[in-house]
């Protein structure tokens, strides 16, 4: 197929500030109309720019100083708000933090982490990147990064990446706390190309069933999909938990790539079509590995673009189940123009379409993007998060795939079973720390001041068969919560124990052995999953 590319499917929320570049022209320090120099604005000519003639000149012209560079910036963001939610315009300043977890490796030091009190805190070195190389370790703080200070001064995510990401081969020199050593210790650190993973675990849940988290689709997605596919069957795999919840999208080519897994030949996966791009079809090939096996998908209000591609294209086929929440409704395609600056432009150039002709594209206002960024939000208030009943779709959009099914357009992919969000009353005092953060902050800390310990699971078998909150740490969870102002009664504290435990123990789980130490453990309080698996069994 004959496709412009790079092609994106991104979402990216987009809040720019309302700055209006206006064609009025000042007089001089007497109030009086200057004639206009027709020069300038010479009408009749097809390649002239209005925009262009402004900004200089108000470079030529204007009573102060400007930024000409920081003038145009605003004026391409206005422009593109006058658009959709997804056209945008791409700093040489954002343009890596934006691109690089698309392309599967970014520059830098390799190491996951975070800012826990004011510090740079180390949650992990990545296995065979430079940090682990030097000797970096879970739980050290970075405190200064070259001569600068960055503890204790409010360093950002932001800040912190700016200034430990670089160039392959450069250096970086940093300073670390390590607990039970009284002094800093020095690490020189050399930048190299570092791998990043779209896959966060694949894990057999059973005999039959495998499981496969994907946070997003990059350019590297479908080889990790594709390897895990491989060694999951190898471990007797004949059904599939593909699990897109939370997943923004990404490249169109691995969401194409990835449901063509599923379908047989011939079979349509997705179509784009815009007014200056004609219509390019999708076809599945005779590659799929997957033709075989009952496969169910999990759904949010966090999947989007890529991800509703792939579930909108079995859902059209008649493959498989969609299990979850309604998904975002993202169906805009974004082709990326790139500048000598190292700035890039994002320009919504074509919408695209399931197999039965669906866009589910959600609607929005050109005069008001506030309200479709934060419809996700309106989901939980008007009730739907709780209820499919919520839910209504408009019949002109509704389509009929080939085996009878009905689906609807104009807003997400609906699923085939729909499992609501969950605000029982049982579990209230469960449902408050999780939701307040206190039992992850609490599970941190816990591991933080005994990684030596813990550092004896190497696997998770061993980290699930040996690790156990036991009564004396959850009294401990319990007196850090009401320190927190969190009070309860005896009873609503023992009947939330279980859950809080297991969620205490996935996050401890995730500090030792990242993502593989958590989701198998998570999973057993998680009802969405825990559905999959239940339709699985009964197949």
């Amino acid at each position: 197929m004959n496709r412009p590319k790079p092609r994106y499917f991104v979402y990216l929320p987009i809040a720019f500030a309302l700055i209006l570049i206006a064609g009025m022209l000042l007089g001089s320090l007497m109030n009086q109309k200057q004639p206009v120099n027709k020069a300038l604005f010479p009408l009749g000519n097809a390649s002239y720019s209005k925009v262009d003639d402004i900004l200089d000149y108000i470079d030529r012209n204007y009573v102060d100083t400007i930024n000409k560079p920081e003038l145009e910036t605003d004026a391409i963001k206005s422009m593109l708000e006058d658009l959709d939610p997804h056209s945008a315009y791409i700093t040489a300043a954002e343009f890596h933090t934006v691109n690089d977890p698309l392309l599967g490796s970014f520059e830098g030091i390799g190491i996951s982490f975070r800012i826990e009190k004011d510090t740079i805190t180390v949650i992990n070195p990545i296995p065979g990147g430079p940090s682990e190389k030097v000797g970096l370790m879970a739980g050290d703080r970075i405190v200064r990064i070259e001569d600068t200070l960055v503890a204790g001064n409010g360093i950002t995510n932001n800040d912190a990446i700016r200034k430990l990401k670089g160039k392959k081969g450069t250096v970086v020199n940093v300073s670390i706390f390590r607990r039970g050593i009284p002094k800093l210790i020095d690490f020189s650190i050399t930048r190299d190309l570092i791998p990043t993973f779209s896959l966060d675990v694949a894990y057999m849940v059973d005999d039959e069933i495998g499981y496969i988290k994907l946070n997003k689709f990059s350019a590297t997605t479908y080889n990790e999909f594709d390897k895990a596919v491989g060694k999951l069957k190898e471990q007797g795999m004949h059904k599939l938990i593909l699990d897109l919840r939370g997943n923004p999208g990404g490249f169109l080519n691995a969401a194409i790539n990835i449901a063509d897994e599923f379908l047989p030949d011939g079979k349509l996966i997705v179509y784009t079509e815009g007014k200056n791009r004609p219509r390019s079809y999708a076809y599945a090939t005779k590659k799929g590995r997957l033709l075989d096996e009952t496969v169910v998908v999990l759904l949010d209000e966090g999947s989007a673009s890529a991800s509703e591609i792939v579930a909108g294209a079995l859902q059209d086929n008649d493959r498989g189940i969609i299990i979850g929440r309604r998904s975002f409704g993202k169906g805009l395609v974004q082709e990326q123009m790139e500048f000598p600056d190292g700035s890039a432009l994002r320009l919504t150039i074509a919408r695209y379409h399931t197999p039965t002709g669906r866009c589910i594209q959600k609607p929005y206002a050109k005069e008001n993007f506030e309200d479709y960024e934060t419809e996700a939000y309106h989901r939980y208030t008007n009730g739907e998060m709780q209820s499919a009943d919520s839910i209504h779709f408009n019949d002109s959009l509704k389509y009929t795939t080939p085996g009878g099914k009905t689906v609807y357009g104009g807003g997400g992919i609906m699923p085939d079973i729909y499992v609501p969000l969950l605000t029982d009353s049982i579990h209230t005092y469960y449902n408050i720390l999780a939701n307040r953060g206190l039992i992850f902050q609490f599970a941190f800390d816990y591991t933080d001041a005994r990684r030596e310990s813990l550092r004896r699971f190497k696997t998770f078998e061993s980290f699930d068969d040996g690790f156990k909150m036991n009564t004396k740490e959850y009294n401990e969870l319990v007196a850090y919560a009401k320190e927190k102002g969190i009070e309860s009664t005896p009873e609503k504290i023992r009947v939330s124990e279980e859950k809080i435990k297991i969620l205490f123990k996935a996050f401890v789980g995730r500090n030792v052995l990242e993502e593989k130490g958590f989701y198998p453990i998570y999973h057993q309080i998680d009802t969405t999953f825990k559905r999959a698996v239940y339709e699985l069994e009964g197949v």
